[in-house]
């Protein structure tokens, strides 16, 4: 199972590549010159017509894997960096890591509390001072359930 998980995630990794580079496109647009051309030839019929729509079916459907496949990478990619500067950086709440498992709704009260911390700069006017989530009040925060201030 591992050495078909290891093949496909080449294959996969390669289609992603190819499907976006120049060739690809320009393989993409002579297909559909080519069938446009080829109209007049078959009458414009009904079978001609499904020639390009079953094609773009078909593509369509393999298309929508691969861009979610490079997506969750990307995504999974830049949280880890983001976990990284998190975990590296001075004073940073390191209970922001992985707050990409949080719910929506924990995420929208995090949200909150980062605007009540703007707002609480904003009057004191020092917008380059260095605050903690916990600087903006509300204990319900995600953050601090059972948590220390920072490890």
């Amino acid at each position: 199972m591992n050495r078909l998980a290891s093949m496909t995630e080449r294959l996969a990794h390669r289609c992603t590549t190819w499907t976006g580079s120049s060739v690809a496109f320009a393989l993409a647009t002579a297909s559909i010159l080519a069938w446009a051309a080829t109209g007049p030839f078959f009458q414009y019929s009904d079978s001609w017509q499904l020639v390009i729509n079953t094609g773009t079916n078909l593509v369509t459907f393999l298309m929508v894997f691969l861009l979610q496949r490079a997506q969750n990478k990307d995504s999974l990619a830049i949280h880890v960096k983001l976990n990284e500067l998190v975990a590296g950086l001075e004073g940073a709440s390191n209970r922001l890591i992985n707050v990409e498992d949080l719910t929506e709704a924990e995420v929208r009260r995090l949200h909150e509390r980062y605007q009540r911390l703007q707002e609480l700069a904003e009057r004191e006017q020092k917008s380059t001072h260095s605050r903690s989530t916990e600087d903006a009040g509300a204990t319900d925060s995600p953050l601090t359930k059972g948590k220390a201030s920072h490890p």
